[in-house]
């Protein structure tokens, strides 16, 4: 037997609308034009599939097993379709996006993931960069979208995005317990774990504490903040991080530092003639920053 995937999609909508009306409603189709077709169904089945009553319809045992499987039909159908899409060539040009260590933790994800699913006529390609490279790539034209820092001035537009203010993390019940702030030459005194010395985030770091600040003892330097987080939960050691990266988390302790540098915040910078994509991904990322971790 062959079946068309325009009655079997039209029979699942009637079985669960539970009357033809419903599902010639859902399909826009008239009501005479589905009923034949739900008819030519039936005879071609060879069986009864519907029980058809004042109110509506109920499903036989064999129109239920049809319905069932006609669901099944439909969704492996999609995912066909889905399957093959994701060969096709785009007909756009990617939209180049460039974003620092602490934004790529969450923010440019969720943005992503969300931008990714809504617009599948886009692609995105993404680099992590310092936010002094990134504007020096937006302003050459590079890339199309940046999110960096408040701290490096530029001509290109720029708009507030989200804070990325930093504050120190220790376990839960330590040192932190009951601290309104603490100053980073008291933090530098006990043991930290930080991220690896090439990291956005730790450059950063260095180039405002200058040559003068207290030279702290890294237990250990490791390459994501995913494991910074985790490591300072487990009591290895304090660990300064994005305040965003750990609002969620309940499991730790989290004080904000006292000194100023450690107040900056996220701008979204657009390169001049930016693709329309850029526009779009914006938007996404505007909506990711607006949900606290």
């Amino acid at each position: 037997m062959r079946y068309d995937l325009d009655d079997l999609r039209l029979f699942a909508l009637v079985a669960t609308e539970g009357s033809i009306t419903g599902g010639a409603k859902a399909m826009h189709l008239s009501l005479p034009s589905a009923s034949a077709r739900v008819r030519a169904l039936e005879a071609q089945a060879g069986v009864p599939l519907l029980i058809r009553e004042r109110r509506g319809v109920r499903l036989t045992p064999a129109g239920a097993t049809l319905a069932r499987h006609a669901r099944d039909v439909l969704a492996e159908t999609t995912r066909l379709d889905s399957a093959v899409a994701s060969y096709a060539i785009s007909g756009t040009e990617p939209v180049r996006l460039v974003a620092g260590g602490s934004a790529m933790h969450q923010l440019v994800p969720a943005a992503l993931a969300t931008f990714l699913r809504d617009h599948p006529e886009y692609d995105v390609n993404v680099k992590e960069r310092r936010t002094v490279r990134s504007v020096k790539i937006l302003a050459g034209g590079e890339a199309d979208l940046g999110v960096i820092l408040d701290d490096e001035p530029t001509l290109l537009r720029t708009e507030p995005l989200a804070d990325d203010s930093l504050v120190v993390i220790g376990q839960a019940g330590g040192i932190l317990a009951g601290r309104n702030s603490i100053a980073y030459a008291e933090v530098a005194e006990h043991p930290l774990v930080a991220l690896d010395r090439v990291s956005p985030l730790t450059l950063w770091m260095e180039e405002r504490l200058g040559p003068h600040a207290p030279v702290p003892r890294y237990r250990t330097l490791v390459p994501t903040l995913h494991t910074v987080i985790s490591l300072a939960t487990a009591g290895a050691g304090l660990a300064i991080v994005p305040r965003r990266a750990v609002d969620a988390i309940t499991s730790i302790d989290i004080c904000p530092l006292e000194d100023a540098w450690s107040i900056r915040a996220h701008l979204l910078c657009y390169a001049t003639n930016a693709p329309q994509g850029t526009y779009l991904l914006a938007e996404h990322l505007r909506a990711a920053a607006s949900v606290r971790a």
